[in-house]
């Protein structure tokens, strides 16, 4: 997904990037991603799933669903592939009765990612009147009820980046205040490449990754998404 292609997306009158698609615009500036694969049938998934390995996460391709866990579009820890064709049927019934109407492109099929992780966000947006900016804070399910976060100009350097790391609350949690300590290079560098592409990506409104999940050693994201111009 490149300048070209979201400005084609947008001539044809798109407001908002698939998870899909959003994924490919962080895998081009190198930010790691779950294994993972997306699939147009039940057929399609049960026969991929062993390409992915279970247990699985199930997710639903949508331009319009942006927020697929309130929608029903999300499934976890699907176990094998009895499990994953009931998830695929009770989410499109979900679907039906949230969203009527939503056009579904297709389906993730996405490795379930170890435990162990802490959930951050990172986000970016174009303000109306400073431009670029970059957010860091908690993520997850905590986005709402920390309300944790720092925030910089974009694009911020890599020193700036380090520092919005150590700006939030949770800084001494992050930093092993419990005697483990998680990839806080991994998260700045994160925070680099995010400035970078809102910086640099005209047609992009809003990116966020919610959650990265950050590990002691090693950072990957979760779910993102991208709104346009």
């Amino acid at each position: 997904m490149d300048k070209d292609a979201i400005k084609m997306l947008k001539e044809q009158g798109r407001k908002i990037l698939t998870e899909p698609e959003t994924m490919e615009i962080l895998a081009s500036r190198g930010i790691s991603l779950p294994k993972r694969l997306v699939v147009k049938s039940i057929e399609e998934a049960v026969n991929s799933a062993s390409d992915i390995g279970y247990p699985l996460v199930l997710k639903v391709v949508s331009s319009d669903i942006p927020h697929k866990t309130e929608a029903g579009g999300v499934a976890t820890g699907l176990k094998d592939a009895s499990e994953l064709e009931s998830a695929w049927m009770e989410m499109l019934c979900h679907i039906a009765d949230g969203v009527p109407g939503a056009n579904i492109e297709g389906f993730i099929i996405e490795e379930m990612l170890p435990q162990g992780a802490v959930e951050v966000i990172v986000g970016s947006l174009k303000d109306a009147q400073f431009g670029p900016a970059v957010m860091f804070g908690m993520g997850g399910v905590m986005v709402e009820a920390m309300r944790d976060f720092s925030f910089r100009l974009a694009p911020v350097t890599r020193e700036e980046a380090a520092e919005m790391v150590t700006e939030i609350k949770a800084y001494a949690f992050l930093n092993g205040s419990r005697g483990k300590r998680f990839d806080i290079d991994g998260i700045a560098e994160v925070i680099f490449k995010v400035s970078q592409i809102i910086s640099e990506f005209d047609g992009l409104s809003e990116i966020e990754i919610n959650p990265l999940f950050v590990y002691e050693k090693g950072v990957v994201a979760a779910d993102a998404r991208a709104v346009l111009v």
